[in-house]
């Protein structure tokens, strides 16, 4: 287990009744032209004078989850594949790993089949679909009613029945055959450009294949992650999935933003606090530890 070094704090905002709140206050007016990240542009980042989070508070809150889950099990293929290319992890958790083979064209269809249920759905309602159909071109031939009693197991599958087989229909035409692979030469716009063509891919999938598959540095915004973002005051309380989106891609360094991803995302599942679900609404897993983002030790943020 690597030594994580000590974060510091990040001060608690009064509550109307004088007591402390465990969440770090907003930025004030007078700090939010400070630390913008390099590179953000007033142009295109929502919030440009909102100077949350730092790189600091990025790391702290990377820090502290990992120490608190370890990296989660369901993602170390990626992260291996990331300590191949040009992110060295001195960490034991990717010991053992296997790197990530998966095609680009895999990666898409498997988070399509991840919307709207449960990861071990959507795991069955995947290997279901590859153990029927030995191509994607078999995929495109069969009948739909086929591969939606294939995939029915991962909820909605005559909408995601759709959606696959319009992706490869449109692929086949724009580029002769079912390969996404291109897509490993392109630039993050480009590919943005590309995947968005299709029709039924919104910006999260498109953020998923891009940090998953292509390995690039981006940082997709599910129902998880956004609302620990308002927790923690990273983004404005009016702010829309969308802008979020765009601002914290702006605001988190480029080598935080997949750990810190994966570590938010594994957390959002299994606290009440952070989630937002209140402590009067266990989830399925039962998570006892104590957060350290609710600022409940002395070590928390």
């Amino acid at each position: 287990m690597t030594k994580l070094t000590k974060t510091r704090k990040i001060p608690k905002r009064k509550k109307p009744d004088g007591r402390c709140s465990p969440f770090p206050c907003p930025p004030s007016k007078s700090s939010r032209k400070a630390n913008v990240t390099a590179g953000s542009s007033n142009d295109s980042e929502p919030f440009p004078d909102y100077s949350q989070p730092t790189p600091e508070e990025c790391r702290a809150v990377r820090d502290d989850l990992l120490a608190l889950h370890g990296f989660p099990k369901e993602f170390i293929k990626y992260r291996k594949q990331r300590s191949l290319d040009h992110i060295k992890y001195e960490e034991d958790d990717i010991s053992g790993a296997e790197p990530c083979t998966e095609s680009v064209l895999d990666g898409l269809i498997n988070t399509i089949l991840s919307q709207n249920t449960t990861e071990a759905n959507s795991q069955k309602a995947f290997a279901s679909l590859k153990s029927s159909f030995p191509t994607w071109e078999c995929v495109l031939a069969a009948d739909a009613k086929l591969v939606e009693d294939t995939i029915r197991c991962g909820g909605l599958a005559p909408t995601k029945t759709s959606c696959i087989k319009g992706i490869l229909s449109s692929l086949l035409q724009k580029k002769g055959n079912l390969c996404l692979e291109y897509l490993r030469e392109l630039s993050i716009e480009e590919i943005k450009r590309e995947l968005s063509c299709f029709r039924g891919i919104g910006p999260k999938t498109v953020a998923c294949v891009l940090m998953f598959q292509l390995q690039r540095d981006d940082f997709p915004v599910d129902t998880h992650i956004f609302q620990i973002a308002k927790t923690l005051h990273w983004v404005p309380a009016a702010a829309d999935v969308k802008k979020t989106y765009i601002h914290l891609n702006r605001r988190i360094p480029d080598e935080l933003k997949f750990d810190l991803n994966c570590l938010i995302y594994t957390h959002g599942k299994v606290c009440r606090e952070c989630s937002g679900k209140g402590s009067n609404k266990p989830k399925k897993e039962q998570f006892d530890k104590l957060c350290p983002l609710l600022g409940q030790s002395s070590d928390a943020i």
